[in-house]
């Protein structure tokens, strides 16, 4: 299917775990918005969907012991593939990328090409009790699949094989005998049986083709639970599908549907789906799905689960609809707080921390973190979203501000550094030099065409004085769906009083770039390469 198809199918109704304990025995049977989920206490406290108001989306959740991970599309962001990690399905920290880096060819390093919305799709996160070991698979280009291994989720993780099957929206299934199989398809599904070593492809075959009453299935889930074969299938973006064998991984396959056009539990945005079913210790079940959320992007949302007598998942609802809140799983104690999204980075230490995505591969030469974070200018250019090493965070919902504090006294004649609103649409408050004068300014109108080729590389709306080498940049973002939102550009010299520069910018919420928005650190040149700026500090609040 070509390029253009496959974005169509994706995500053509927006426009109108594998490690499951294999073999264990289903919960009570539920009714479908009655009781929820066993190990679901209602005397616990609740929490609010979504559990993470940030972009990760096409979820493939997994329990290994106590903990929970999770992984996600990071598209042309690199490192990509980031590991979430719980340890009760609801407080979240970024634990590591799967992928260290996309060596997938030139255009995922901005030289030459570009490889915006592209690379890390729906992907896989799976692990095989019998060596310890995490594995990522994930097919790339529609060319062909990758499969990453760790021993722990924070690497580090290393290329195993590279399999000429490209397997797309894939499950991974480590099965109870230790075979390896991989569920995988759009419309029709496949399912691929690996080598015992999980480098190489020992067969393949299709189990099951959508009927066209239902439209377009993918965004596969492998499961084996109770003895049964399920493949757990979004269709994109109001549903959610399941097939069930009886007679082994290779089917035949049942159908049955989970949900359709469900109001979902973030005002404006879309119905949960293409997420995966994940098992506490104590028995209970629950469905992590993403919703559609733009101009913030695709948000997680949980919700318990229950089974039918025959053996197909139900999610509890509320008031007929996937609730705003729930009882907090009843799992264990944490060993430990998790790491929060949000706070202040001073860049201590020599690397980045796992909250950091590079816009494309970076170059390597150019930057540094000792205390602070340096970024040296990597590019000549006069289109940001041709700049190599664009350092982005992700915008926590439903509204937060984003303040650098930067050091710009190393800035060159011709080099463009600031704090920037990245997606297809783009905007940014930061310095112009030139003629040895360094001025503040606010730029909007950086934009993409349809094919992620620039279209406009940005006009100048305002602009202030600088005093100092240090200045404090502020973006303030509102992500709720639904509805147009904006986003105000200050700054400050002294990190108290910040003053408000040029107009507000409108965010765009069309889902075509699939990616959120995100706030970008940058420095590139547009003379000559030589300069730098350092980041000093780096804060995401919310009100």
């Amino acid at each position: 299917m070509s390029w253009p198809r496959h974005i169509w199918s994706r995500r053509r109704a927006l426009t109108a775990a594998t490690g499951l304990a294999a073999g264990t025995l289903l919960p009570p049977v539920g009714i479908l918005g009655a009781a929820p989920a066993r190990g679901a206490d209602l005397t616990t406290a609740a929490f609010t969907n979504p559990v993470i108001w940030q972009d990760f989306a096409d979820i493939d959740v997994i329990r290994v012991g106590d903990t929970f991970y999770a992984s996600a599309s990071t598209m042309h962001y690199s490192p990509g593939a980031p590991v979430l990690r719980s340890y009760d399905l609801v407080d979240w920290e970024i634990a590591g990328h799967s992928v260290p880096v996309l060596d997938f060819g030139a255009k995922y390093d901005l030289n030459g090409g570009r490889g915006y919305v592209r690379g890390i799709w729906a992907s896989s996160l799976a692990y095989r009790p019998s060596n310890r070991t995490f594995y990522w698979l994930g097919q790339i280009d529609f060319a062909r699949t990758y499969v990453y291994t760790a021993t722990a989720a924070e690497g580090p993780w290393n290329r195993l094989t590279t399999i000429s099957t490209p397997y797309y929206d894939a499950g991974l299934l480590v099965d109870t005998d230790d075979t390896l199989y991989v569920a995988y398809g759009n419309g029709t599904i496949n399912v691929a049986q690996l080598s015992a070593d999980g480098r190489t492809q020992v067969r393949t075959q299709r189990v099951f083709t959508t009927p066209s009453s239902v439209g377009t299935l993918e965004g596969s889930r492998f499961y084996k639970i109770n003895g049964q074969y399920y493949i757990f299938l979004t269709r994109p973006a109001n549903g959610q599908y399941i097939l069930k064998s009886s007679s082994g991984p290779f089917g035949p396959y049942t159908m049955r549907q989970v949900l359709l056009d469900l109001r979902g539990p973030v005002p404006g945005g879309g119905v949960p789906h293409q997420g995966g079913l994940v098992q506490t210790r104590g028995g209970a079940w629950y469905y992590l799905a993403f919703v559609d959320a733009y101009p913030g992007g695709r948000m997680p949302a949980l919700a318990p689960v229950s089974w039918t007598a025959d053996g197909w998942p139900v999610v509890q609802l509320v008031n007929g609809a996937w609730g705003a809140t729930y009882p907090r799983p009843d799992v264990p104690p944490p060993p430990r707080q998790v790491t929060p999204m949000t706070g202040v980075d001073t860049f201590d230490g020599t690397a980045l921390k796992p909250r950091w995505e590079w816009n494309h591969n970076p170059d390597n030469s150019k930057w540094s973190v000792n205390n602070g974070l340096t970024l040296r200018t990597a590019t000549v250019t006069n289109d940001l979203y041709a700049a190599r090493n664009t350092l982005t965070h992700r915008i926590q919902g439903p509204t937060s501000t984003a303040t650098a504090e930067l050091d710009v006294s190393a800035m060159r004649d011709g080099d463009r550094a600031g704090l920037a609103l990245l997606r297809d649409s783009s905007a940014w408050i930061g310095l112009k030099r030139d003629g040895g004068v360094t001025r503040l300014v606010m730029v909007n109108g950086l934009t993409m065409d349809g094919n992620w080729n620039t279209t406009g590389t940005g006009v100048e709306v305002a602009s202030a004085r600088v005093s100092g080498s240090r200045v404090r940049l502020r973006a303030t973002a509102d992500i709720r769906p639904g509805a147009a939102r904006s986003a105000t550009f200050s700054h400050s010299a002294d990190g108290v009083a910040f003053a408000r520069l040029g107009p507000a910018f409108s965010l765009g919420n069309d889902w075509r770039f699939f990616m959120g928005y995100r706030f970008a650190l940058f420095n590139h040149a547009t003379q000559a390469l030589g300069g730098a700026i350092r980041v000093l500090r780096f804060e995401l609040s919310t009100p």
